[in-house]
């Protein structure tokens, strides 16, 4: 499965700085988020760092505005899931939430779609649990500034795949990334 569009839920800090990486690395991005406003800020950021880019010689004027141009803003998140090859969630650390969105995903998604979650904290297990799919999720750790920073961390769930794995390192790679893996989840009884 060859990746050519990537759905960025949440336009916040991280979630713009997603956006903006995938876009700079070839893919057809679309980024959502329930507020519009929250989208034109986003928007606006995603093409200042871009400009930064440029500034800095990373980009040149064209890849810049050609990256711009990749950019879709979609506040339906049914939408914006189902145009995508990969999602990468970067919603609020809150578990409730990221259930509630992973949930939504997996339904609007088609079924060889991705779902990578941002998360630095929470359990990746635990989110993939929400869908029919936990072999299709995977965590995607991006530091901040994402524009800036070159590593991400990929976070293998219990039941994540091989071929999940594989194509959360083809797409870190291709938006310009360095891939670390975390260690895996694990549980203990008592």
């Amino acid at each position: 499965m060859r990746v050519e569009t990537i759905a960025v839920v949440g336009s916040g800090l991280m979630g713009r700085g997603i956006a903006c990486a995938a876009a700079a690395g070839g893919y057809q991005t679309i980024l959502h988020d329930v507020s519009p406003e929250a989208l034109d800020r986003a928007r606006q950021q995603v093409r200042a760092d871009l400009d930064e880019g440029r500034a800095r010689g990373k980009l040149t004027a064209g890849d810049a505005d050609a990256a711009y141009e990749r950019l879709h803003l979609e506040p339906d998140l049914e939408r914006a899931a189902a145009r995508a090859g990969f999602v990468i969630e970067a919603v609020p650390e809150q578990i409730e939430l990221k259930l509630q969105v992973f949930a939504r995903l997996d339904q609007a998604c088609g079924d060889g779609v991705v779902l990578a979650s941002n998360t630095s904290s929470l359990s990746v297990t635990e989110i993939a649990a929400a869908t029919r799919r936990p072999q299709r999720v995977v965590g995607m750790h991006f530091f901040n500034p994402v524009p800036k920073m070159k590593l991400v961390e990929i976070v293998r769930g219990l039941e994540t795949g091989e071929e999940t794995l594989r194509l959360t390192e083809e797409v870190a790679r291709r938006m310009g990334k360095e891939t670390t893996p975390a260690r895996t989840e694990w549980t203990t009884t008592t």
